[in-house]
């Protein structure tokens, strides 16, 4: 989840801003239990993306989607008094991405180049792979979330949540980092 960068924010505010609610979940839940820590979460999201649009005049669609997964699920949690809905919307926010990816690919675009083509410039089938790739990694974390909230304690998910999705996630990327600088268009490798 990458909120949208400027010249006013710089790299150590940014990723404040993006880990800060997560480590605010996770604190809070150890302290007082995954009620407590959904609660904050939802707070800290919410002042996430306030800080974001104070400080860039702008929110990214994807901090924005998660935000209001964040809001629905966080809620249906404190009202029904049931942690299944923080947990299910870990699976359904990545299914989401998921199916809009490969969804986009069946169809011909590539959403995924949306988000980044300002950031990074690819060929199309360098997008399309990537899109497949992401797609295929989302709808993994989606069922690798189910098996893992279904088999063991709320703690211990919490646990998998913080630092079992978010390393996954950056190792992902990270394997992709050659095949997208083997890809970049001819234009992006003249200003590298």
């Amino acid at each position: 989840m990458s909120f949208t960068s400027s010249p006013k924010m710089g790299q150590g505010t940014k990723l404040l801003i993006e880990m800060g609610p997560l480590a605010a979940f996770f604190i809070a839940n150890w302290q007082a239990g995954i009620f407590w820590g959904t609660g904050i979460f939802m707070l800290a999201t919410a002042v996430a993306l306030s800080v974001s649009w104070a400080l860039t005049r702008k929110i990214a669609m994807v901090p924005l989607v998660s935000a209001v997964f964040v809001a629905l699920f966080g809620a249906l949690t404190l009202w029904l008094h049931s942690e299944l809905f923080i947990k299910v919307k870990v699976t359904l926010i990545n299914a989401l991405f998921g199916a809009v990816l490969l969804g986009g690919v069946a169809m011909g675009r590539s959403y995924l180049k949306l988000v980044m083509g300002e950031a990074v410039k690819l060929t199309e089938e360098a997008w399309r792979t990537l899109s497949l790739r992401w797609g295929v990694f989302f709808f993994a974390m989606a069922g690798l979330n189910e098996v893992v909230w279904r088999n063991f304690s709320t703690d211990a998910w919490v646990n998998f949540k913080v630092f079992g999705l978010l390393p996954l996630t950056l190792v992902f990327a990270l394997a992709n980092a050659p095949y997208m600088a083997r890809h970049m268009s001819e234009d992006e490798k003249a200003d590298a």
